[in-house]
């Protein structure tokens, strides 16, 4: 680059002075503009290195802060490494003693939340023993067996029993019949007789409250609900004993006795009226079986005497006709036939006569359970088809079906020997037992012999039927019904 300030040798010319002159004067003028510009390039440059130098003492400044951060971490790590290791180990043994102590106290105080909620928990059950238990769930699920407060012989005592009691209730409810104690002393504005007429209107009221919640108790009463009732009968003698204890109102203990005898007896009648309705239903079922059966009997010895009646027309027309061999044979036949008929009438004559059978419905109540029953009918199978019904969901296979001159004698060992594996230990009339097929043929063959049929496997057609078409399989294994 050429310098600023300097000016080229030339020579002047002796002629165009001039026109020398001009380019001097040009060359004057450019250069005063590169002065110019130079000036400006200088100030610039003096301008940035002002700025350079303010950068370079901020630099400076940052250099000196972080050596005197450096020199501080420095010193705290020289303290740092200064600390014995005993004393960190010592802090963090406390450290863990604190944690140890905190974690005892959290286990102090869980064992004391357990044993307080075991307190409440025996606070509810106390509260609940004096709770008057009116759900029927619960009540069904702690039922027993029934047993008779009034022990009579039959319903129609019972509603004697019952008459009685209750005009002794009526009498006892009337006007100074001491259903109600009551205090006499009390007086109204001075005067004794309004004192005794609020008395007597506020007893009426009390025991007009006591016999509706009693009479209600009756309507709704079940056999099972007769301890429920009589708490809760007490309950209300008890409430109203408290609101009237200001006038010393309440219900004599005579007629809450009263009141509770009617509830014990009402409950025996039901009990024992429900026992008779399923002992005539029972008694109805047998007397229909028993008169199909003579209806099968009667049919049996009409169709007898009619065939007969037949061979008899047959054997005279041979005997006309001189053909020996017929005549043998036609009363060879009339013997067979009376044969039959003397049998038929000998069934008619022997109401212990019939067939014993053992059926099961796996469909119905599973694998391991059988009824075991008689039959007076002359077609057994007509009696099995009965039981096969809409009232269960699949028919009844039979595993053993015998005829016996005894069949009710028959009948009644078997349920004497299975009674330990009955199902229904309060209905003895009903007849199943939870039992293998292959147990009952145990028993079967000490009482009858060797039996000509006996089947251990249920067909169950329609359940397997129906198993298959929902999961698409057979069913239970043969060995598994078998179990």
């Amino acid at each position: 680059m050429e310098e600023v300030g300097h000016v080229p040798n030339r020579s002047v010319p002796f002629f165009g002075a001039r026109a020398f002159a001009r380019e001097l004067l040009e060359e004057a003028d450019q250069l005063y503009l590169r002065v110019q510009s130079a000036e400006r390039g200088h100030k610039e440059t003096l301008s940035k290195n002002a700025d350079l130098s303010a950068a370079v003492e901020r630099l400076d400044s940052e250099v000196k802060a972080l050596r005197a951060t450096r020199d501080l971490a420095q010193q705290q790590l020289e303290d740092i490494g200064a600390t014995p290791l005993l004393d960190i180990d010592a802090h963090r043994r406390d450290l863990q003693a604190q944690v140890d102590a905190l974690n005892n106290e959290l286990n102090d105080a869980r064992t004391q939340i357990a044993t307080e909620r075991n307190a409440l928990r025996k606070e509810v059950e106390e509260a609940r023993r004096t709770i008057v238990e009116t759900r029927e769930t619960a009540l069904l699920q702690e039922v027993g067996i029934y047993e008779y407060r009034h022990p009579l012989t039959d319903v129609l005592a019972y509603e004697k029993a019952l008459d009685r009691l209750q005009d002794a209730i009526k009498a006892a409810a009337k006007k100074d019949g001491g259903a109600v104690l009551a205090a006499t002393n009390w007086t109204v504005n001075g005067s004794t007789t309004e004192g005794n007429k609020m008395v007597r209107e506020v007893s009426k009221l009390m025991l007009r409250a006591f016999n509706a919640e009693a009479d209600n108790l009756v309507r709704s009463l079940k056999p099972f609900k007769l301890d429920s009732a009589i708490g809760r009968l007490r309950r209300v003698e008890e409430t109203i004993r408290k609101l009237g204890v200001t006038m010393q109102v309440s219900i004599s203990p005579a007629y809450v006795q009263l009141r509770i005898d009617e509830l014990q007896l009402t409950a025996d009648f039901l009990q024992k009226q429900a026992e008779e309705k399923e002992a005539e239903r029972h008694e109805r079922e047998r007397m229909r079986d028993e008169r199909k059966a003579q209806q099968e009997i009667e049919r049996e010895r009409a169709k007898l005497a009619k065939e007969r009646q037949h061979y008899q027309n047959a054997l005279e027309a041979v005997t006309a006709n001189g053909d020996e061999a017929g005549m043998q044979q036609l009363q060879e036949q009339i013997v067979e036939v009376d044969k039959a008929i003397e049998s038929v009438d000998a069934r008619a004559a022997n109401t212990r006569a019939g067939y014993v059978y053992v059926i099961s419905n796996v469909g119905s109540f599973g694998e391991k359970m059988v009824k075991i029953g008689m039959t007076r009918r002359l077609d057994p199978m007509e009696r099995i088809r009965e039981l096969s019904d809409a009232s269960v969901p699949f028919n009844f296979d039979v595993h053993a079906l015998f005829f016996s001159d005894d069949a009710v004698g028959i009948e009644t060992s078997m349920h004497d020997r299975m009674s330990g594996s009955r199902v229904n230990e309060v209905n003895r009339r009903r007849e199943f037992f939870r039992a293998t097929p292959l147990e009952v043929k145990a028993h079967l063959s000490q009482l009858t012999g060797q039996l000509l049929e006996f089947r251990e496997l249920a067909e169950a057609i329609e359940y397997r039927q129906s198993m298959r078409m929902r999961t698409g399989a057979d069913g239970p294994a043969a060995s598994e019904i078998v179990k």
